[in-house]
């Protein structure tokens, strides 16, 4: 609800905008140049939109009056106004070229667009305590939950703390606190559901119109990441059943095999260039083959153009890659930050090694120790690994044993909630890593 409000606001902003621009410009003209105006800036306002969500200004973790929070804006703002410019200027369809009116709409919608999202921001922030929350049995995740909704109140849950179900006193006073406090919404851990008295206090409240959770699922729905800590092989039985997968799968199949086909060709124009500045840039080979481990635990061989010197780990082996690896070369830090370096796996997922969208793949050498040291891990390759995926996008590059399991946790969110409209999303936001050289 609060996302669709989001997007109401802003697109009632870009046609305040569009209408004051006019007004400024043309006086008691106005209602004549409405008429001309309003048809192509509602195709741009659409592109507008979808900018704004590809640089993830409809993330309510993100909604929150900062720096962060404007920078982003105002660089959607100047992305979308080069965007309108091409479009009107190479796109002579309309026959409107509308530079001084671009101008006054782009200074406009920095003012309007900034008091809209200052004033949403801190609407949300402030009302996020109505929905009071209470999270039922201790545990690590319990006390993530917790931090995570303490830190980020846009979401609209105001957590007023623990209650530890190892206290014999709890199930006398309970139902109480829970009345007292006016509770809306109840996250359960796992222990909670072994003490009757406990869930005897719970359905007399099923009246109170109070929302039940398992910690799991209420984790999973405001984080976007699966609990590894909450979750057993039962989770999995219930929750991955591949048989609903099937049209889904088969599909995404088809989708790869003719866009790995297009992208591949069109990319080809740009080989030239990149084979040429890794030779004049470093010695040794321009393709790098590494072997990586596949769906079912089918290991392949991975294409990428070569980004770190000749021979880099002939010395100390496979180890993971570090933030300023002194291994990587000029040319290949380019490469990296705006993933053309990834260019060749196109001819994996055309081969079917690979899809645009799953979880990394991963390198067999890290495999094992990742294994035994981290439950599920091998549970990620129930499906195919992507060039990008919800991992990637939600979590930065993994360099331990820790970030793993965080990134575990986004990949089984996404093998578990996989969908044509969350592979669009993931595809779209990939596209603003990208262009803002992220990659690493």
């Amino acid at each position: 609800m609060r996302k669709f409000l989001l997007l109401l606001g802003d697109i009632a902003v870009l046609y305040l905008a569009l209408f004051l621009t006019l007004l400024v410009r043309y006086g008691k003209g106005f209602d004549n140049k409405l008429d001309v105006h309003i048809l192509p800036f509602s195709f741009i306002f659409i592109i507008w939109i979808l900018v704004f969500y590809i640089t993830n200004l409809y993330e309510l973790g993100l909604s929150k009056n900062n720096l962060e929070f404007f920078s982003t804006f105002l660089y959607s703002v100047a992305a979308n106004s080069a965007i309108s410019i091409a479009f009107f200027y190479l796109v002579p369809f309309f026959g409107i070229t509308p530079k001084t009116n671009l101008l006054i709409f782009v200074a406009l919608i920095i003012i309007l667009g900034s008091l809209w999202r200052y004033g949403f921001n801190k609407l949300i922030a402030q009302s996020g305590y109505k929905n009071n929350t209470l999270i039922i049995g201790v545990s690590p995740q319990s006390q993530d939950l917790y931090d995570f909704l303490l830190a980020n109140p846009q979401l609209g849950y105001g957590v007023l703390g623990i209650i530890d179900v190892e206290d014999s006193t709890v199930p006398n006073i309970l139902e109480n606190l829970i009345r007292q406090k006016r509770v809306s919404t109840l996250v359960l851990e796992p222990s909670t559901y072994k003490i009757p008295q406990i869930i005897d206090v719970f359905y007399r409240l099923l009246g109170f119109k109070i929302n039940f959770y398992n910690l799991s699922d209420f984790y999973e729905r405001v984080t976007g990441k699966v609990p590894l800590g909450a979750i057993d092989q039962t989770w999995f039985l219930g929750n991955l059943s591949e048989g609903s997968k099937r049209g889904y799968e088969t599909a995404k199949k088809i989708f790869d095999l003719i866009f790995s086909s297009i992208f591949g060709v069109i990319s080809l124009t740009l080989y030239p260039f990149i084979i040429l500045a890794i030779k004049l840039d470093s010695p040794g080979s321009v393709f790098y083959r590494q072997l990586r481990r596949g769906r079912a635990g089918k290991n392949f061989i991975m294409l990428k153009f070569r980004t770190m010197i000749k021979d880099a780990e002939s010395s100390n082996g496979a180890v993971w890659a570090q933030q300023n690896d002194n291994r990587i070369t000029r040319v290949g830090k380019f490469l990296r930050k705006t993933r053309l370096d990834e260019l060749p796996q196109l001819w994996n997922i055309l081969h079917g090694e690979m899809s645009f969208v799953g979880p990394r793949a991963e390198r067999p050498e890290f495999h094992k120790e990742l294994e035994e040291k981290i439950p599920f891990y091998d549970e990620r390759y129930l499906i195919k690994p992507g060039l990008s995926g919800w991992a990637q996008i939600k979590f930065r590059y993994g360099a331990s044993i820790k970030d793993a399991a965080e990134k575990l946790q986004y990949d089984l969110y996404y093998i578990k909630n996989r969908s044509f409209l969350l592979d669009l999303g993931i595809v779209l936001k990939t596209i603003t890593i990208v262009l803002r050289k992220e990659g690493r």
